[in-house]
């Protein structure tokens, strides 16, 4: 008796001319399935998989041809599967049958009550007892929560405008821009003109990034007197919390640079006053003073004529901004940031999450060897920095999948294809784009970076063609791109069978440990030059477009043949954890690799990103 399935893609590919269209029939209902750009090529996702235990399904191929024969719309064929035939060939979650010249993929389940995750070597041979480490991670501590504190002037609102749409405050000190930048979300204009009403408690989020929580606070003009013990309460609540996704994660101390010649002041009374009670305050809270609209008092200085404005800045900072603090705290080593985020002289958003990132890894952590979920929402939040979210990629994957791969015993009765869709899941999780349709997390996303490691054994042959124009156009955030109506073509055909070694189970492919390594190399690389290619998109959603730019990308670069010449050096009679993690780490340094991005998206054929183009064209495989 089989189980029940649960069916969650159905992919049908054919180099047959004449069908238009695809339909599954299941347990007496008939769902379409949609024809894609690629030649011949049908697929759908079901977002609620479909559940059946009847013996057998259908596909019916209908459509026309020009030349005596099928009527339009007239059934051509039908193939018939067998649900038991479905669950013994079951290769991981997928199975592949070819009819003739049709070859059908489903992607599918079994349903099974609900048990306890099972340890790595005790998990049973199906994917299901593998579990993402990001998973637990993300449900211990969904969001980053994080208290924003400074002068408030308006009520902002997260755009795009909703039903659900939430509010908070744009700052006189630059709080919001600010905000925006880091976290790659976007304030539409003013709401509501009224000074100062501020809620602390109120928790600010965006769908635009669904890893972090606002919390935003007046400063402390003597007129906010009150403010002061509003604040000291909420943090000591915060820190009273059970729960480490509810307390407070870091505090961002906000003041605008003052020009003294203006007369204008660094610190209120209030202000003052909270600085001196900081220790009792703060204690065992991340602290950064983040001294804003350092922009101004640039242009201030080059108006009066500095010979080195920059020097003169520094010079000014230090004597009117961090030793005021430091005297008022007592702490001479404090931790300070001056930020401008004008776009034309934006600065100091890197040093802020750096520091951030680091404060918040010293002040959470774990039992030994093991990864605080904190650190990870720091580090998932911000939409700047990629060397955080690589460093973050690094700990989430030593936490345990990585140790484990020089070692086939733990994972007895997995194929590759099992082990790769969880490094995969830990891996995008942690960049957190904006992806609401999880192009990411897609079969066919995860099918390219497959058949991308399967070069990996030939990475002495040459590079493969380029589609690139034949100019030089460098990237750049402030270059404005010349947009082309072509549609971005992919080096593998719609439909694509994965090549054999990822149905194997890792004890019996030779050279396993050389897949894994290039799988996360690879996607890092690849989810590195699409953080750059979006930089500039925050609050847009992701689109196959720029997927598909960006692992062409990497696919046509020498960046790719290097690495994966590293990686065939790695022999396997001298492999061991050690040997493995380390060149990992090797192949995906902290710093460094701009110039390698650049390069692989120097020339590259320029599209509007915004578009969402099918996963595959007519054109695929052809060049």
């Amino acid at each position: 008796m089989t189980l029940p399935l649960r069916l969650s893609y159905v992919g049908l590919r054919t180099p047959r001319k004449g069908i238009e269209s695809v339909t599954l029939v299941l347990d007496g209902v008939s769902f379409n399935i949609p024809k894609t750009q690629g030649k011949g090529a049908f697929s759908e996702h079901f977002h609620e998989p479909l559940s059946f235990a009847v013996e057998r399904l259908t596909l019916s191929l209908s459509g026309k041809k020009r030349r005596c024969g099928f009527i339009p719309g007239k059934i051509i064929e039908t193939v018939t599967i067998n649900s038991a035939d479905v669950q013994s060939g079951l290769q991981g979650h997928e199975f592949h049958q070819k009819c003739g010249e049709i070859h059908i993929t489903f992607e599918v389940s079994l349903e099974v009550e609900a048990a306890p995750t099972p340890g790595i070597s005790e998990a049973p041979a199906t994917s299901q007892g593998l579990q993402p480490t990001t998973e637990e991670l993300i449900k211990q501590c969904p969001r980053f929560r994080i208290l924003v504190i400074g002068k408030v002037m308006g009520v902002f609102e997260l755009s795009p405008p909703s039903a659900l749409t939430t509010t908070f405050l744009q700052s006189g000190v630059g709080k919001s821009s600010l905000i925006n930048r880091v976290f790659g979300v976007e304030v539409a204009s003013v709401a509501d003109d009224q000074a100062g009403k501020a809620n602390i408690e109120k928790e600010i989020t965006s769908p635009q990034n669904e890893r972090f929580i606002l919390h935003d606070s007046l400063g402390f003009e003597p007129a906010d007197g009150s403010n002061i013990d509003t604040v000291r309460l909420f943090i000591e609540a915060r820190k009273r919390m059970p729960h480490i996704k509810d307390k407070l994660h870091a505090i961002w101390l906000c003041f605008q640079v003052p020009i003294i010649e203006y007369g204008q002041r660094l610190l209120e009374e209030g202000a003052e006053e909270y600085l001196k009670e900081r220790n009792a305050v703060l204690e065992n809270t991340p602290t950064i003073v983040v001294f804003t609209k350092y922009d101004t008092l640039l242009t201030h200085i080059r108006a009066k004529g500095a010979a080195d404005p920059e020097a003169v800045a520094r010079q000014y900072l230090e004597k009117n901004c961090i030793k005021p603090i430091q005297d008022f705290t007592g702490n001479k080593s404090i931790s300070h940031v001056a930020v401008s985020s004008k776009r034309s002289h934006e600065r100091g958003h890197e040093e802020l999450i750096n520091l951030t990132y680091s404060k918040v890894s010293e002040s959470f952590t774990s039992q030994s060897n093991t990864l605080s979920p904190v650190p990870f929402a720091a580090a998932g939040a911000q939409r700047m920095v990629p060397k955080v979210k690589i460093e973050s990629s690094i700990d989430v994957g030593k936490q345990r999948y990585w140790q484990v791969l020089a070692t086939s015993s733990n994972f007895q009765g997995y194929t590759m294809l099992d082990l790769l869709r969880v490094i995969h899941a830990d891996i995008v999780s942690v960049w957190n784009f904006y992806d609401p349709c999880e192009y990411l997390h897609s079969v066919e996303f995860r099918d390219l970076m497959i058949n991308m490691v399967g070069n990996v054994d030939a990475s002495t042959v040459s590079m493969p063609p380029s589609t690139r124009l034949s100019r030089s156009d460098t990237f750049s955030r402030k270059s404005v791109p010349l947009m082309t109506a072509m549609l971005v073509t992919l080096p593998f055909v719609a439909g694509l069978a994965l090549v054999q070694w990822a149905y194997e189970t890792y004890q019996r492919l030779q050279n396993a440990h050389q897949k894994f390594m290039a799988y996360i190399v690879d996607l890092t690389h690849v989810l590195e030059i699409l953080f750059a290619l979006t930089a500039n998109k925050k609050g847009k959603k992701l689109t196959r477009t720029a997927v598909k730019q960006a692992f062409n990308a990497y696919y046509r670069s020498t960046w790719m043949r290097d690495v994966h010449l590293e990686i065939t050096g790695v022999e396997c009679s001298i492999v061991y954890r050690d040997v493995i993690l380390e060149k990992i780490a090797s192949l995906l340094p902290l710093s460094g690799t701009d110039a390698k991005v650049s390069a692989a998206l120097q020339g590259l054929q320029l599209v509007d990103l915004e578009k969402d183009e099918e996963w595959h064209g007519p054109e695929d495989g052809q060049r």
